[in-house]
């Protein structure tokens, strides 16, 4: 199994990110520098990390979209490779075009950094199938730009086609329908504003983002 993580300047959970893959799945994890054209081959799944890509100047994500790998990680997508984007992760796939919608400013206009109870609400996805008829999950979000935000008709859709996969229990963001994460169309993209990779353990408060790094790992 390999996976890799991609490192923005401004990155500050790519070796989070590694360290947790590593120990929950045992995968072999390169760290991916943004200037880079290519990708190692035969990767298993690709992860946009949490942090601030280039400070958030312009646009959370914005320019991050921009960098030259993500050429490589849309046409890895193309071909089916699973790729997750966490936080700020997330921020990059929408601005990307990969994931619909945005993600605002909180509601509240503050940073928000504490545990959070989330729904499982698709357990038939790539990167929940390991949830195994668990209905919740604890996890720990720090952004303040975590509102996600669509139109109606968009989050009508993502409903229907049973690709909101996590949604807060107790919305800490003022996130449309209360919705943490969502995959595309085909669903081997996923962007989850709640850090896994803050969750792999017992000893970090819950061992339940473990799960969605075996999910992956288990599907490929």
């Amino acid at each position: 199994m390999k996976a890799a993580v991609v490192v923005f300047p401004g990155s500050n959970c790519d070796r989070d990110c590694k360290v947790a893959i590593e120990r929950t799945t045992g995968a072999q994890v390169s760290l991916v520098w943004h200037q880079e054209t290519s990708l190692p081959p035969s990767l298993d799944l690709i992860v946009l990390p949490g942090g601030f890509a280039y400070g958030d100047y312009l646009r959370c994500g914005a320019m991050a979209a921009l960098s030259p790998v993500m050429a490589e990680v849309r046409a890895a997508a193309v071909r089916g490779t699973a790729v997750a984007g966490i936080c700020n992760g997330f921020q990059i796939l929408c601005e990307a075009g990969m994931l619909p919608g945005a993600l605002l400013r909180n509601a509240d206009l503050k940073y928000v950094c504490r545990c959070v109870e989330l729904e499982v609400v698709n357990q038939q996805t790539r990167f929940t199938a390991a949830f195994a008829g668990r209905r919740t999950a604890r996890m720990t979000v720090g952004n303040g730009e975590g509102n996600y935000f669509a139109a109606d008709e968009t989050l009508d859709r993502l409903e229907g086609e049973g690709r909101v996969v996590f949604r807060y229990r107790d919305n800490p963001n003022g996130s449309a329908r209360a919705i943490a994460g969502i995959v595309d169309q085909r669903g081997n993209v996923l962007g989850i504003m709640p850090h896994p990779d803050r969750a792999f353990e017992t000893d970090l408060g819950s061992a339940d983002g473990a799960l969605l790094f075996q999910s992956v790992m288990a599907s490929a």
